[in-house]
């Protein structure tokens, strides 16, 4: 592919606007939006992120630690992803703060779900207003790791999402990405790579997480006891990854995940709290790191 052979120029990485510095957990805010992004509105800046130079080494291994770091560059995409029998699309940030604005699409008659770092919202439908006295949203945050730090809704989700998670557990020690070769995928040619790992070293690549959100997601990754993984990545021809492929087969079980990203670091992209008079507040709940 004649673009793999020329190198982007360094170009400057755009920051989230005000109040989004920082990976860690911050404060709740009002549930309405203003006009700049605070805890509950993510929005990129006008200026969208650019991918860096790519390295010169284009072995598979190589070319992965260039995904990652374009990736990482990138902070967000949309996202359409099936992950066993359930299924979703919408808006994903990753870096800086995390956030995530889900329509569920399977179950037919599932919620919405909005995640703005430690705080959630679920509803947005019939159902939910007709339990809340005709509020569409409930809003939600989950009890602090041991710690006491605040923890992120959804997180078991969202790592199964998170594209840097999955190069990270491709490029992770001892693993031996191969080549597939150049595919058609939409309009485009794409470069496929292929690495077997597991359940077990995809989770303790992720060395920024809790040790429990680390068991989290080895137990999503290994429904029934998987043993083996398998992650297929195709990759256009800035190095960044498009189609996210996870299957794995065990003693009683099989992971069976697919992730596509689009509109990468889109400046329209946008993770936004519901309107406070629309909303509950329900409190504290418990999340499996296994809910959908």
């Amino acid at each position: 592919m004649a673009g793999r052979q020329r190198l982007a120029a360094v170009a400057v990485v755009a920051l989230l606007a005000s109040g989004l510095s920082g990976c860690g957990g911050g404060a709740d805010a009002p549930a309405t939006p203003s006009g700049s992004p605070t805890p509950s509105t993510v929005s990129p800046t006008a200026a969208s992120p650019t991918g860096p130079a790519k390295p010169t080494d284009r072995s598979p291994h190589g070319v992965l630690l260039s995904a990652q770091l374009a990736m990482q560059t990138a902070r967000r995409a949309k996202v359409s992803y099936r992950l066993g029998a359930e299924a979703g699309s919408g808006p994903l940030f990753w870096q800086p703060k995390t956030a995530l604005q889900i329509k569920r699409v399977a179950p037919a008659d599932a919620e919405q779900l909005i995640v703005v770092d430690t705080v959630a919202y679920q509803g947005g439908d019939a159902a939910t207003a007709a339990r809340q006295g005709g509020r569409h949203w409930e809003r939600f945050t989950v009890p602090p790791d041991p710690d006491g730090h605040k923890e992120i809704p959804y997180a078991g989700l969202i790592d199964l999402l998170n594209p840097v998670e999955a190069l990270a557990a491709a490029t992770a020690d001892g693993a031996d990405p191969a080549f597939v070769g150049e595919e058609k995928y939409e309009d485009s040619t794409v470069e496929h790579y292929r690495v077997t790992t597991t359940a077990e070293k995809y989770a303790a690549a992720q060395t920024q997480l809790t040790q429990a959100r680390r068991d989290g997601l080895r137990a999503a990754l290994a429904p029934g006891g998987s043993l083996s993984l398998t992650l297929d990545l195709w990759l256009n021809d800035k190095d960044q990854l498009v189609r996210l492929q996870r299957t794995g087969n065990g003693d009683s079980g099989r992971a069976d995940d697919s992730v596509l990203y689009s509109d990468l670091a889109g400046a329209l992209l946008s993770a936004q709290a519901p309107a406070e008079a629309d909303t509950v507040d329900t409190g504290v709940r418990t999340v499996s790191p296994l809910a959908r």
